[in-house]
C-alpha cells in the first residue's frame, strides 16, 4: 500500500487546523476546555498540529508548532518548573497544578525555577534551535505525565462528525 501523498497530508493538516476554529455544538465537550487557557503566541498561526502517537513510544507530534510575534506568553497561571537547555535547545516548562504542565521550545527566558507566572504574562522569546522552523514555537502540554492535545485547553477539540464518503458497495458493481 502506498503512503499518502504530501499534498494529501498537507490537506489533512489544514483540515485539522480549520476544525479547531469551529466550536463544538452545545458547548465544550471536554472539561479541560473550561480552564481559561490562552494561546502562548500572538497573532496565532498554527504551523503544525498535534498528532497523537499510536502508543507511548510511537511516532507523532506531541504539541503544536506556532508562529507569532516572537513573545511567548504563559497560557495560564503557574510556576516555572524548568528553564534551561535540553538536547541543545532552550526549554521552558510551567507547572499549572492539577497535573497540567506546559512546555515551550526554543525559548530564551530570564525566569528561574520556582517563579510564579500569570496568565498572558510574557515569559520569554522564541530563540533558535528546536525541530520547528526558524521563528516558530513548539508548545506541548502534559496531563499527569502524558502528552495531550493543547487544543483541549484552548477552547476544546470539536466532536468528530462522520460524513458519508463513498458510494454504497452495491453501486460499485461488487
Amino acid at each position: 500500500m502506498r503512503s499518502a501523498s504530501p499534498l494529501l497530508r498537507l490537506g489533512a493538516s489544514l483540515l485539522a487546523a480549520l476544525l479547531v476554529a469551529l466550536p463544538p455544538a452545545g458547548g465544550p465537550v471536554d472539561p479541560l476546555a473550561d480552564r481559561g487557557w490562552t494561546w502562548p503566541t500572538a497573532p496565532v498561526r498554527m504551523l503544525r498540529p498535534f498528532v497523537a502517537p499510536a502508543h507511548a513510544y510511537g511516532p507523532g507530534h506531541r504539541g503544536l508548532d506556532l508562529g507569532g510575534d516572537g513573545d511567548v506568553r504563559a497560557p495560564a497561571d503557574g510556576r516555572v518548573a524548568f528553564a534551561g537547555r535540553v538536547a541543545e535547545r532552550s526549554v521552558l516548562t510551567i507547572d499549572h497544578g492539577d497535573g497540567l504542565v506546559s512546555s515551550f521550545e526554543p525559548v530564551d527566558t530570564d525566569l528561574a525555577v520556582g517563579e510564579v507566572v500569570g496568565r498572558t504574562q510574557i515569559v520569554g522569546r522564541v530563540s533558535d534551535g528546536g525541530h520547528a522552523g526558524a521563528g516558530s514555537l513548539h508548545f506541548g502540554v502534559r496531563l499527569d505525565g502524558e502528552y495531550i492535545n493543547p487544543l483541549r485547553l484552548l477552547g476544546g477539540v470539536p466532536r468528530a462528525v462522520l460524513l458519508p464518503c463513498c458510494e454504497p458497495l452495491a453501486d460499485r458493481g461488487g
